[in-house]
Protein backbone atom coordinates (compact mmCIF):
# COMPACT_ATOMS: atom_id res chain seq x y z
CA UNK A 1 0.00 0.00 0.00
CA UNK A 2 0.68 3.59 -0.56
CA UNK A 3 -0.01 6.63 1.60
CA UNK A 4 -0.17 9.97 1.23
CA UNK A 5 -0.16 12.99 3.69
CA UNK A 6 -1.09 16.56 2.28
CA UNK A 7 -2.30 19.82 4.64
CA UNK A 8 -5.07 22.21 3.14
CA UNK A 9 -6.84 25.40 4.75
CA UNK A 10 -10.54 25.57 4.83
CA UNK A 11 -11.89 29.15 5.11
CA UNK A 12 -15.35 29.53 6.64
CA UNK A 13 -18.00 31.39 4.41
CA UNK A 14 -18.26 33.59 7.44
CA UNK A 15 -16.89 33.89 11.30
CA UNK A 16 -18.60 31.15 13.56
CA UNK A 17 -18.59 33.03 16.94
CA UNK A 18 -19.41 30.73 19.97
CA UNK A 19 -19.42 31.64 23.62
CA UNK A 20 -15.47 30.41 23.65
CA UNK A 21 -14.11 31.73 20.76
CA UNK A 22 -14.26 32.90 17.25
CA UNK A 23 -13.23 31.19 14.24
CA UNK A 24 -12.27 31.94 10.41
CA UNK A 25 -10.44 29.20 9.17
CA UNK A 26 -9.04 25.54 10.42
CA UNK A 27 -6.83 23.54 9.25
CA UNK A 28 -7.07 19.95 7.67
CA UNK A 29 -4.47 17.26 7.35
CA UNK A 30 -5.57 14.61 4.57
CA UNK A 31 -4.64 10.87 4.78
CA UNK A 32 -4.72 8.96 1.20
CA UNK A 33 -4.08 5.21 1.00
CA UNK A 34 -3.56 3.61 -2.12
CA UNK A 35 -4.15 -0.16 -3.14
CA UNK A 36 -4.39 -1.30 -6.93
CA UNK A 37 -5.20 1.76 -8.05
CA UNK A 38 -7.69 2.64 -5.93
CA UNK A 39 -7.77 5.56 -3.41
CA UNK A 40 -9.41 6.06 0.04
CA UNK A 41 -9.48 9.14 2.20
CA UNK A 42 -9.65 10.49 5.91
CA UNK A 43 -9.56 13.85 7.00
CA UNK A 44 -7.74 15.05 10.57
CA UNK A 45 -8.97 18.84 11.49
CA UNK A 46 -6.85 20.97 13.48
CA UNK A 47 -8.31 22.14 16.77
CA UNK A 48 -7.77 24.30 19.56
CA UNK A 49 -9.83 22.62 22.29
CA UNK A 50 -8.61 19.34 21.69
CA UNK A 51 -4.86 20.72 21.34
CA UNK A 52 -3.93 19.88 17.71
CA UNK A 53 -2.68 21.76 15.17
CA UNK A 54 -1.81 21.00 11.63
CA UNK A 55 1.60 19.71 12.47
CA UNK A 56 0.98 17.16 15.37
CA UNK A 57 -1.61 16.32 13.09
CA UNK A 58 1.07 15.35 9.78
CA UNK A 59 3.40 14.20 12.04
CA UNK A 60 0.90 11.22 14.11
CA UNK A 61 -1.00 10.48 10.55
CA UNK A 62 2.21 9.97 8.72
CA UNK A 63 3.34 7.61 11.96
CA UNK A 64 0.27 6.13 11.41
CA UNK A 65 0.88 5.98 7.99
CA UNK A 66 3.72 4.08 8.34
CA UNK A 67 2.37 1.30 10.36
CA UNK A 68 -0.80 0.92 7.66
CA UNK A 69 1.45 0.29 4.84
CA UNK A 70 3.41 -2.74 7.02
CA UNK A 71 -0.43 -3.82 7.50
CA UNK A 72 -0.15 -5.51 3.43
CA UNK A 73 -3.38 -4.77 2.73
CA UNK A 74 -6.33 -2.38 3.74
CA UNK A 75 -8.29 -5.13 5.22
CA UNK A 76 -5.67 -6.14 7.57
CA UNK A 77 -5.13 -2.37 8.57
CA UNK A 78 -8.77 -1.26 9.45
CA UNK A 79 -8.89 -4.55 11.50
CA UNK A 80 -6.03 -3.30 13.65
CA UNK A 81 -7.07 0.04 13.91
CA UNK A 82 -10.79 -1.66 15.51
CA UNK A 83 -8.50 -3.50 17.76
CA UNK A 84 -6.44 -0.82 18.53
CA UNK A 85 -3.59 -2.60 17.54
CA UNK A 86 -2.43 0.23 15.08
CA UNK A 87 -2.14 3.41 16.31
CA UNK A 88 0.64 3.91 19.30
CA UNK A 89 -0.70 4.93 23.00
CA UNK A 90 -2.35 8.32 23.52
CA UNK A 91 -2.76 8.75 19.49
CA UNK A 92 -5.27 11.33 19.75
CA UNK A 93 -9.22 10.15 18.53
CA UNK A 94 -9.42 12.59 15.87
CA UNK A 95 -6.07 11.08 14.51
CA UNK A 96 -7.59 7.46 15.01
CA UNK A 97 -11.09 8.50 13.13
CA UNK A 98 -9.18 10.11 9.90
CA UNK A 99 -7.57 6.63 9.69
CA UNK A 100 -10.13 4.85 9.96
CA UNK A 101 -12.10 6.85 7.40
CA UNK A 102 -9.48 6.58 4.88
CA UNK A 103 -9.61 2.80 5.26
CA UNK A 104 -13.21 2.26 4.89
CA UNK A 105 -13.47 4.08 1.41
CA UNK A 106 -10.80 2.21 0.96
CA UNK A 107 -12.15 -1.76 1.70
CA UNK A 108 -15.37 -0.37 0.17
CA UNK A 109 -14.15 0.07 -3.12
CA UNK A 110 -12.51 -2.74 -3.30
CA UNK A 111 -15.57 -4.65 -1.86
CA UNK A 112 -17.95 -2.96 -4.24
CA UNK A 113 -19.92 -1.64 -1.63
CA UNK A 114 -20.65 1.81 -0.04
CA UNK A 115 -19.57 2.21 3.75
CA UNK A 116 -22.84 2.09 4.96
CA UNK A 117 -23.19 -1.55 3.80
CA UNK A 118 -20.14 -2.45 5.33
CA UNK A 119 -21.98 -1.35 8.43
CA UNK A 120 -24.77 -3.34 8.36
CA UNK A 121 -27.60 -0.43 6.87
CA UNK A 122 -28.36 -1.69 3.20
CA UNK A 123 -30.52 1.84 3.13
CA UNK A 124 -28.26 4.62 2.05
CA UNK A 125 -29.02 6.37 4.84
CA UNK A 126 -30.56 9.82 5.31
CA UNK A 127 -31.21 12.57 7.01
CA UNK A 128 -32.19 16.19 8.23
CA UNK A 129 -29.71 18.25 9.18
CA UNK A 130 -28.84 20.82 12.02
CA UNK A 131 -27.48 24.42 10.24
CA UNK A 132 -25.79 26.44 13.05
CA UNK A 133 -26.06 30.33 13.43
CA UNK A 134 -23.48 31.35 15.43
CA UNK A 135 -23.60 34.02 18.10
CA UNK A 136 -24.67 37.14 16.34
CA UNK A 137 -26.81 39.99 16.14
CA UNK A 138 -30.83 39.55 16.11
CA UNK A 139 -30.51 41.34 12.73
CA UNK A 140 -28.11 38.80 11.03
CA UNK A 141 -30.20 36.00 12.57
CA UNK A 142 -33.29 36.89 10.85
CA UNK A 143 -31.14 36.67 7.78
CA UNK A 144 -30.07 33.42 8.62
CA UNK A 145 -33.20 32.16 9.93
CA UNK A 146 -35.48 33.25 6.92
CA UNK A 147 -32.50 31.50 4.10
CA UNK A 148 -32.31 28.43 6.06
CA UNK A 149 -35.98 27.57 5.97
CA UNK A 150 -36.53 29.01 2.49
CA UNK A 151 -33.46 26.35 1.73
CA UNK A 152 -35.83 23.41 3.35
CA UNK A 153 -33.83 23.41 6.95
CA UNK A 154 -36.32 21.76 9.14
CA UNK A 155 -33.81 21.61 12.30
CA UNK A 156 -31.59 25.01 13.32
CA UNK A 157 -28.68 24.95 15.96
CA UNK A 158 -28.46 28.61 18.09
CA UNK A 159 -25.01 28.95 19.64
CA UNK A 160 -25.34 30.72 23.22
CA UNK A 161 -23.01 31.82 25.69
CA UNK A 162 -23.08 35.73 25.10
CA UNK A 163 -22.09 38.00 28.46
CA UNK A 164 -25.38 38.74 28.07
CA UNK A 165 -27.76 36.26 28.62
CA UNK A 166 -30.82 38.49 27.15
CA UNK A 167 -28.96 38.67 24.01
CA UNK A 168 -29.15 34.78 23.14
CA UNK A 169 -32.66 35.05 24.45
CA UNK A 170 -33.32 38.08 21.58
CA UNK A 171 -31.33 35.69 19.16
CA UNK A 172 -34.30 32.72 19.39
CA UNK A 173 -36.85 34.93 19.17
CA UNK A 174 -35.76 36.28 16.22
CA UNK A 175 -34.86 32.59 14.85
CA UNK A 176 -38.44 31.78 15.91
CA UNK A 177 -40.07 34.68 14.37
CA UNK A 178 -38.28 33.80 11.11
CA UNK A 179 -38.14 29.79 10.85
CA UNK A 180 -41.26 29.42 12.64
CA UNK A 181 -41.74 25.86 11.65
CA UNK A 182 -37.72 24.94 12.65
CA UNK A 183 -36.95 22.66 15.04
CA UNK A 184 -34.28 24.76 17.26
CA UNK A 185 -31.55 23.38 19.45
CA UNK A 186 -29.41 25.41 21.79
CA UNK A 187 -25.53 25.37 22.41
CA UNK A 188 -23.87 27.53 25.40
CA UNK A 189 -20.46 25.31 24.73
CA UNK A 190 -20.43 25.18 28.58
CA UNK A 191 -20.89 28.62 29.53
CA UNK A 192 -23.16 29.17 31.74
CA UNK A 193 -23.54 28.37 35.90
CA UNK A 194 -25.25 26.17 36.96
CA UNK A 195 -27.18 28.62 38.95
CA UNK A 196 -27.49 30.30 35.34
CA UNK A 197 -29.01 27.10 33.11
CA UNK A 198 -31.60 26.25 36.00
CA UNK A 199 -32.46 30.10 35.31
CA UNK A 200 -32.31 30.10 32.16
CA UNK A 201 -33.52 26.64 30.91
CA UNK A 202 -37.42 27.34 31.77
CA UNK A 203 -37.44 30.13 29.16
CA UNK A 204 -36.13 28.37 26.65
CA UNK A 205 -38.60 25.74 27.05
CA UNK A 206 -41.00 28.46 26.85
CA UNK A 207 -39.62 29.58 23.05
CA UNK A 208 -40.17 26.11 22.17
CA UNK A 209 -36.66 25.24 21.92
CA UNK A 210 -36.49 21.12 21.60
CA UNK A 211 -33.01 20.66 23.24
CA UNK A 212 -30.02 22.23 25.12
CA UNK A 213 -26.43 20.92 24.34
CA UNK A 214 -23.63 21.37 27.00
CA UNK A 215 -25.42 23.98 29.16
CA UNK A 216 -22.79 24.32 31.90
CA UNK A 217 -18.80 23.84 31.75
CA UNK A 218 -17.41 20.24 31.05
CA UNK A 219 -15.73 18.75 34.05
CA UNK A 220 -18.40 18.17 36.40
CA UNK A 221 -20.50 15.81 34.67
CA UNK A 222 -22.28 14.25 37.60
CA UNK A 223 -23.29 18.33 38.12
CA UNK A 224 -24.70 17.84 34.37
CA UNK A 225 -26.43 14.73 34.97
CA UNK A 226 -28.31 16.46 38.30
CA UNK A 227 -29.32 19.11 35.58
CA UNK A 228 -30.44 17.13 33.63
CA UNK A 229 -32.94 15.26 35.95
CA UNK A 230 -34.97 18.68 36.80
CA UNK A 231 -34.55 20.19 33.16
CA UNK A 232 -37.58 21.35 31.48
CA UNK A 233 -35.98 20.81 28.22
CA UNK A 234 -33.61 17.41 27.41
CA UNK A 235 -29.92 18.06 27.52
CA UNK A 236 -27.37 16.66 25.67
CA UNK A 237 -23.63 15.92 26.57
CA UNK A 238 -21.14 17.04 24.70
CA UNK A 239 -17.56 17.84 25.66
CA UNK A 240 -18.64 16.06 28.57
CA UNK A 241 -18.79 12.82 26.90
CA UNK A 242 -15.99 12.33 24.78
CA UNK A 243 -14.79 9.04 25.38
CA UNK A 244 -16.92 5.47 25.27
CA UNK A 245 -16.26 5.47 29.44
CA UNK A 246 -17.78 9.27 29.11
CA UNK A 247 -20.87 8.15 27.56
CA UNK A 248 -21.21 5.38 29.76
CA UNK A 249 -20.90 7.36 33.08
CA UNK A 250 -24.01 9.67 31.56
CA UNK A 251 -25.96 6.65 30.01
CA UNK A 252 -29.44 7.20 31.66
CA UNK A 253 -28.31 10.51 33.53
CA UNK A 254 -29.07 12.67 30.39
CA UNK A 255 -31.34 12.96 27.31
CA UNK A 256 -28.61 12.75 24.53
CA UNK A 257 -25.01 12.45 24.06
CA UNK A 258 -23.11 14.36 21.26
CA UNK A 259 -21.09 11.80 19.58
CA UNK A 260 -18.60 12.98 16.83
CA UNK A 261 -15.78 11.03 15.69
CA UNK A 262 -13.01 13.14 15.87
CA UNK A 263 -14.05 12.94 19.76
CA UNK A 264 -14.52 9.24 20.18
CA UNK A 265 -12.14 7.85 17.66
CA UNK A 266 -14.39 7.28 14.82
CA UNK A 267 -17.11 4.81 13.17
CA UNK A 268 -16.60 1.59 15.19
CA UNK A 269 -16.11 3.87 18.38
CA UNK A 270 -19.64 5.64 17.74
CA UNK A 271 -21.11 2.20 16.82
CA UNK A 272 -19.84 1.02 20.54
CA UNK A 273 -21.36 4.02 21.98
CA UNK A 274 -24.81 4.00 20.33
CA UNK A 275 -25.30 0.05 21.51
CA UNK A 276 -24.36 1.32 25.04
CA UNK A 277 -27.29 4.01 24.78
CA UNK A 278 -29.70 1.85 22.88
CA UNK A 279 -32.00 1.57 25.71
CA UNK A 280 -30.83 3.56 28.11
CA UNK A 281 -32.88 6.25 27.52
CA UNK A 282 -30.21 8.43 26.79
CA UNK A 283 -30.97 9.32 22.47
CA UNK A 284 -27.74 9.99 20.04
CA UNK A 285 -26.60 13.33 18.43
CA UNK A 286 -24.20 12.82 15.65
CA UNK A 287 -22.38 16.29 15.99
CA UNK A 288 -19.22 17.32 13.41
CA UNK A 289 -16.23 19.80 13.63
CA UNK A 290 -16.15 22.44 11.36
CA UNK A 291 -14.68 19.95 8.35
CA UNK A 292 -15.02 19.44 5.03
CA UNK A 293 -17.29 16.59 3.37
CA UNK A 294 -14.33 14.34 3.79
CA UNK A 295 -14.22 14.83 7.32
CA UNK A 296 -17.86 14.92 7.95
CA UNK A 297 -19.03 12.00 5.25
CA UNK A 298 -18.21 8.94 7.52
CA UNK A 299 -20.86 10.04 10.04
CA UNK A 300 -23.52 10.57 7.63
CA UNK A 301 -23.30 6.77 7.41
CA UNK A 302 -24.75 6.47 10.69
CA UNK A 303 -26.69 9.10 10.69
CA UNK A 304 -30.14 6.87 10.25
CA UNK A 305 -28.64 5.38 13.77
CA UNK A 306 -29.39 9.14 16.08
CA UNK A 307 -32.15 11.26 16.88
CA UNK A 308 -30.36 14.34 16.42
CA UNK A 309 -28.32 14.71 13.46
CA UNK A 310 -25.59 18.17 13.38
CA UNK A 311 -23.80 17.24 10.12
CA UNK A 312 -23.12 21.01 8.75
CA UNK A 313 -19.64 21.60 9.02
CA UNK A 314 -19.14 21.21 5.35
CA UNK A 315 -21.86 23.22 4.91
CA UNK A 316 -19.91 26.91 6.73
CA UNK A 317 -16.95 26.43 4.29
CA UNK A 318 -16.62 29.69 2.05
CA UNK A 319 -15.54 26.55 -0.62
CA UNK A 320 -15.71 22.51 0.06
CA UNK A 321 -13.04 20.87 -1.75
CA UNK A 322 -15.31 17.86 -1.84
CA UNK A 323 -18.33 16.92 -2.63
CA UNK A 324 -21.10 13.92 -2.60
CA UNK A 325 -23.33 13.54 0.64
CA UNK A 326 -25.67 17.01 -0.02
CA UNK A 327 -27.00 19.21 2.96
CA UNK A 328 -27.47 22.05 1.27
CA UNK A 329 -31.14 21.98 1.24
CA UNK A 330 -31.15 20.41 5.18
CA UNK A 331 -30.61 16.97 4.44
CA UNK A 332 -27.60 14.71 4.34
CA UNK A 333 -27.72 11.72 2.20
CA UNK A 334 -24.87 8.90 2.03
CA UNK A 335 -25.95 7.49 -1.75
CA UNK A 336 -24.43 4.63 -3.53
CA UNK A 337 -21.70 5.35 -4.38
CA UNK A 338 -18.65 3.40 -3.72
CA UNK A 339 -16.64 3.75 -0.06
CA UNK A 340 -17.53 7.02 1.48
CA UNK A 341 -19.14 8.10 -1.84
CA UNK A 342 -17.23 11.05 -2.28
CA UNK A 343 -15.54 12.90 -4.58
CA UNK A 344 -12.98 16.11 -5.41
CA UNK A 345 -14.42 19.29 -6.70
CA UNK A 346 -11.58 19.70 -8.63
CA UNK A 347 -9.70 17.57 -10.51
CA UNK A 348 -6.52 16.12 -10.31
CA UNK A 349 -6.52 15.48 -6.73
CA UNK A 350 -7.07 12.32 -5.90
CA UNK A 351 -7.06 11.25 -9.46
CA UNK A 352 -10.34 9.24 -11.33
CA UNK A 353 -9.07 6.36 -11.10
CA UNK A 354 -9.56 6.10 -7.08
CA UNK A 355 -12.75 6.76 -7.48
CA UNK A 356 -13.53 3.73 -9.90
CA UNK A 357 -14.12 -0.20 -8.42
CA UNK A 358 -12.11 -3.23 -9.05
CA UNK A 359 -13.45 -6.28 -10.58
CA UNK A 360 -15.79 -8.50 -9.40
CA UNK A 361 -12.99 -10.64 -9.19
CA UNK A 362 -10.47 -8.56 -7.13
CA UNK A 363 -13.18 -8.03 -4.79
CA UNK A 364 -13.05 -9.20 -0.60
CA UNK A 365 -15.59 -11.16 0.56
CA UNK A 366 -17.96 -9.02 2.91
CA UNK A 367 -17.56 -11.09 5.60
CA UNK A 368 -14.12 -10.88 5.58
CA UNK A 369 -15.12 -6.93 6.69
CA UNK A 370 -17.45 -7.51 9.55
Amino acid sequence: MKTTVRTTRLELAEPLRISRSTMAARDAVWLTVERGGLRGHGEAVASTYFGLDARTLVRLLRDAATAIERCGDPETALGAVRAGELAGPGTPPAVTAAVESALLDLVGKRAGAPVHQLLGSLIPPTAATARTIGITTPERAAVLAHCLAEAGFTLIKAKAGAADPEEDLARIRTIREYAPHARVLLDPNGAWSVAQAEELLPRYAELGVEAVEQPIAPGTPEALAVLAAGSPLPLIADEDAVSYEDARRLAGRVQGINVKLAKCGGVHAALRIAELLAGSGTDLMLGCLTASTLGIAPAVHLADRARWVDLDGHLLLAHDPWTGIGGADGTVRAGDRLGLGIRPRVAGYPTASALTATTPSERPRRADLA
